[in-house]
């Protein structure tokens, strides 16, 4: 059986400092106006080794991500990472058990930077202030990114996962897409809207770059559990949304089609795509969902055929080996019934979905706003529009005022803001975080550092995803008055 698909969302948030000029400098402001009263603690980039390739190598010319130990970087009480990257601020959420759990996270971490915006502002000069946006791009040919991880099982062949799975990142986007106004590499083609921000940027079908040439597929080679059982999915190839049906669906639906891999599943259908990185693109340009894509057998099925066959495949899998994959077998059945309730609409009338699809309900906005304006597609004030859908200010987001579905309700959300996921190893991570602050001296996923006082640091290794849960530890920790104890108390 697949394992359980413990997951996670990594989000690089886009920033505009109205009186300042250096992106890397107002991300560290953010950042650390936020984290500077709180209880947290420093990363370990110890472990850190984003160069390592799935493939067993590095091509000629590649370029892995870089590790900026000098960048502001804190774990968080409830488990999560915050830090910058480059010239965004970027919050990872904890592991999370399943894709609802997910969604609640990934929700907490737009108000960890909301929050954020609120402390730095009472920092900032008169006249200047700092704007956080959750989106892909920034209009002018630069994207950053919105990532995804997921546990695998090790002894899956990665040429074989990455064989398979292409297909549905690049179909996916027709209901996890966040919309555009328009295109920055849409290589003469006529685009005045399309699905997904990012799509237009991936370059390869399979890669270890993530900002530069990005696959669809990235090959980086960094578990952070035990390397024998277990892989780190990382997946690049998506949109920020807002949307939370769509956030719910683009793992649910992710996870699923991992699990049908790894157990074999897929049953002989052939799903394969001649050429993925022409069809993502393709795929983003359609808003008729109606254009075929070439598959690798010379058959031709456009993304939403594609979308129902794989969900047609994981409604058996469902039905003859259960969803515990996911985490949750009722939660596994709401992503299957949500799939296929998301498909029908998109299916009948791509309307109907506005308040699930972020770029369906984005596309409801700029045709209202072009209506009313009588203005054409290539005027500056839709793109305007469009980059206000992303604004994290509640008083400056239109998306805000659409009044999209609700999965998670704003009580669980603040509170994920401070509490660790219980499923995951993340539980023990913020717990010894937030009863001994002053003895952590820096986390990482796999590994706590505490600092005693005296004697050498003492390092705790995590290397099973799924164990430091509060089942596996909520006695230990609540019996233990100091780390030393809990210190003891674990090695015995």
């Amino acid at each position: 059986m697949a394992v359980p698909k413990v997951c996670g969302i990594e989000t690089e948030y886009g920033i505009h400092h109205v009186g300042g000029d250096n992106p890397v400098v107002s991300s560290s402001l953010l950042v650390n106006a936020y984290v500077t009263d709180l209880t947290r603690a420093g990363w370990d980039f110890e472990d850190e080794s984003p160069g390592n390739d799935a493939r067993g190598f590095t091509r000629e010319g590649a370029m892995p991500p870089e590790v900026e130990t000098h960048l502001v970087n804190a774990v968080l009480t409830n488990g999560a990472r915050y830090y910058v990257d480059h010239a965004h601020p970027e919050l990872s959420t904890p592991e999370c058990a399943d894709p609802l759990e997910a969604l609640r996270y990934d929700k907490a971490g737009e108000e960890v930077l909301r929050r954020s915006m609120r402390s730095v502002a009472r920092l900032l000069p008169s006249g200047q202030k700092i704007v956080v946006y959750k989106n892909n791009s920034d209009g002018k040919g630069n994207s950053y990114g919105t990532h995804e991880n997921y546990l695998m099982d090790r002894a899956l062949p990665f040429a074989k996962l990455a064989d398979l799975v292409t297909s549905h990142f690049v179909t996916r986007q027709i209901y996890t897409g966040a919309g555009k106004v328009g295109s920055e590499a849409s290589s003469g083609r006529d685009v005045v809207y399309q699905l997904s921000q990012r799509a237009e940027f991936f370059e390869e079908e399979v890669g270890l770059e993530t900002t530069l040439k990005r696959p669809i597929v990235n090959t980086r080679d960094e578990p952070h559990a035990d390397p024998k059982r277990f892989r780190r999915f990382h997946v690049i190839v998506g949109d920020a949304n807002l949307a939370e049906v769509a956030t719910f669906l683009k793992i649910g639906t992710t996870a699923l089609v991992l699990a049908l891999i790894e157990d074999d599943a897929l049953g002989g259908v052939d799903v394969r795509l001649a050429n993925p990185v022409r069809a993502i693109r393709q795929v983003s340009y359609d808003l008729s969902l109606a254009e075929p894509l070439e598959l690798r057998d010379g058959s031709r099925a456009t993304a939403l055929e594609l979308q129902w066959e794989l969900h047609d495949l994981a409604a058996k899998y469902a039905e003859d080996r259960g969803l515990a994959c996911l985490g949750d077998e009722q939660v596994g059945r709401m992503v299957m019934e949500r799939w296929e309730q998301v498909l029908h609409g998109l299916e009948t009338d791509p309307a109907s979905v506005a308040s699930q699809v972020d770029w369906a309900a984005k596309l409801q906005l700029v045709e209202g706003y072009r209506e009313r304006h009588g203005i054409s597609w290539d005027d500056h004030r839709l793109a305007a529009v469009d980059l206000q859908y992303h604004d994290l200010r509640p008083e400056r987001s239109l998306f805000q005022r659409l009044g999209t579905e609700r999965l998670v309700s704003d009580e669980d959300v603040i509170s994920a803001v401070s509490e660790p996921p219980k499923r995951t190893r993340a539980y023990f991570r913020g717990e010894c975080l937030r009863r001994f602050p002053a003895s952590v001296a820096s986390a990482n996923w796999d590994s706590l550092v505490f600092d005693l006082g005296s004697g050498p640091l003492r390092r705790v290794p995590m290397m099973d995803p799924l164990r430091g849960t509060e089942e596996h530890t909520g006695e230990l920790l609540a019996g233990s008055s100091s780390p030393a104890e809990l210190l003891t108390r674990l090695s015995a």
